[in-house]
């Protein structure tokens, strides 16, 4: 039993005249030997700095033996990873301790500044806050 294929791809009746067959390439420019090399993926533009929200900078001396802890706290949505992350960059450029407790950065000393800078380059924005 032969089965017909009710959509031919192949010969058949053409859409209609063509609107281009009068057209020639009569007084146009050669074109070029070679296409441009059209890369895999597209060149993407860099997004515009995203602003990831406030946090809260503080120095702390209160209930910790007199020593000094510079908290970052408020932080708004970011997990426990990121935050570890930021702490890693953070001890390594302060070279002191830290660690994350309570969903807040706590780094050894008053390092403010160097935390702030580094809040910064990761597109938060440090706010200096209590004493």
């Amino acid at each position: 039993m032969a089965v017909s294929n009710p959509n031919p791809t192949v010969g058949g009746p053409g859409f209609g005249p063509n609107p281009f067959e009068a057209l020639s390439s009569a007084g146009l420019p050669p074109a070029p030997d070679s296409a441009p090399a059209v890369s895999a993926t597209p060149a993407v533009a860099k997004p515009a700095k995203k602003d990831r929200g406030r946090v809260d900078i503080l120095r702390v001396k209160a209930g910790r033996g007199g020593k000094t802890v510079t908290v970052v706290k408020n932080f708004v949505g970011i997990g426990l990873p990121e935050k570890e992350q930021l702490v890693k960059a953070m001890r390594k450029a302060c070279g002191t301790g830290g660690t994350v407790k309570d969903g807040q950065i706590e780094i050894q000393g008053d390092m403010r500044a160097e935390v702030a800078r580094i809040l910064s380059e990761a597109n938060f924005r440090p706010v200096f806050a209590g004493g």
